[in-house]
């Protein structure tokens, strides 16, 4: 038998490579002889740049770069020298994660030190560079890494805006012509997890605001000044990408990539399972395990079971699915592929409770799906 374990990582709990861990502890128990491959995947959030370099076997490099408040950090970043590519995991250097919860300010937060983990690999001599956009701790469209990269923000003044989103309601004019002329030879593609767009109720400041520190009056404050950005970009580049699926990812930086930088935005569980080579990985299975934290209808957007179980529909190849919790709506998680999903939680229990048991409740279903998975195939 031959056993395939992808799961994406259990936020507060598990690494992705820790699950998977966890996971084929489980399967051997009852299948000693089975054959396990490990693939720990990621949607392009928190962890994407880990599961790159685990399939890629890519050089795992530091940077200090400026943190979302402008305060150094050491940030990592991924070399793949045979094709000269990058992996640049935008939460290494602005992600959520590195900020106290009171320091949290999506008015000023700034995404500068994703522009110079790019100017790192540019250096490198990277011909091409993946973007992973999850994790954000800002909301300033993406104009950090530009300034990084070189571009002028200026006010009616002709003085460079302060960072963060809100000081882009005071932009009067963009300068392009100081963009690194490097980027031109650049093939940059951008993961993005969600398809929402830069404005409006499903915008960058909406839907991701309020998880970064904005108050509901800060959220119509940071979609303004969004949306002065946008025109103010369209009238530079003679395109408007504001409604494109995608383009409210990670604070708006799926708008700046698109805009400014031409990448092209995918589902970054996509991009992660190409480098992984998933489609071999996927024809060798007789059975496929993934999961992460949440299952439910929003899952479907992009999130990783649903992007393993689309694949391996295309193959014929059953996927369980193991989540921490099933939401509303995960049913429609079977039109995708999806076999069968199962929650971890063996009784009532509070998430404090199970955060700590993750592991062993993993090692647990994977035991007991294998043995029902040998008596069917006994039968």
């Amino acid at each position: 038998m031959n056993v395939l374990l992808c799961p994406d990582s259990f936020k507060d709990a598990l690494s992705a490579q820790d699950a998977a861990a966890a996971m084929a502890r489980g399967v051997r128990r009852p299948a000693p002889q089975a054959h396990v491959q490990v693939c720990p995947l990621a949607d392009g959030g928190e962890g994407s740049l880990d599961a790159l370099i685990a399939a890629t076997g890519a050089e795992r490099r530091q940077l200090n770069v400026q943190d979302a408040l402008g305060r150094p950090r050491q940030a990592a970043w991924g070399w793949l020298s045979d094709q000269r590519t990058a992996f640049i995991e935008l939460a290494e250097a602005s992600g959520l994660q590195h900020l106290e919860a009171d320091e949290r300010n999506a008015l000023r937060t700034s995404t500068f030190g994703v522009g110079e983990l790019l100017l790192a690999a540019l250096d490198q001599g990277a011909e091409k560079a993946l973007l992973l956009l999850g994790g954000s701790a800002t909301n300033d469209g993406g104009a950090g890494m530009l300034q990084a990269l070189g571009a002028r923000f200026l006010d009616q003044n002709g003085e460079s805006l302060p960072p963060g989103g809100a000081a882009l309601s005071q932009l009067a004019s963009l300068e392009l012509d100081g963009l690194d002329p490097r980027l031109a030879k650049l093939t940059l593609e951008a993961a993005v997890d969600v398809d929402n767009p830069l404005l409006g109720e499903r915008g960058a400041s909406a839907v991701f605001g309020p998880q970064k520190g904005a108050s509901p009056e800060e959220v119509e404050q940071l979609d303004r000044a969004l949306g002065h950005f946008a025109d103010i970009s369209a009238h530079a580049l003679g395109d408007d990408y504001r409604t494109l699926p995608g383009a409210g990812a990670a604070g708006g930086m799926g708008f700046a990539a698109k805009a400014f930088l031409k990448a092209t935005l995918k589902p970054g569980i996509e991009m992660i399972m190409q480098q992984a080579d998933m489609a071999k990985l996927l024809a060798n299975a007789d059975v496929v395990i993934t999961g992460e934290g949440r299952l439910d209808g929003q899952s479907l957007a992009g999130k990783t079971p649903i992007g393993v179980s689309r694949a391996a529909k295309r193959l014929n190849k059953p996927v369980l699915v193991l989540a921490g919790s099933l939401g509303d709506g995960w049913q429609a998680c079977f039109d995708e592929g999806v076999t069968a999903a199962f929650a971890l939680a063996d009784g009532p229990m509070t998430l404090t409770d199970a955060l700590p048991r993750t592991a062993e409740l993993l090692e647990a279903r994977c035991e007991n799906l294998l043995r029902l998975w040998a008596a069917a195939e006994a039968g």
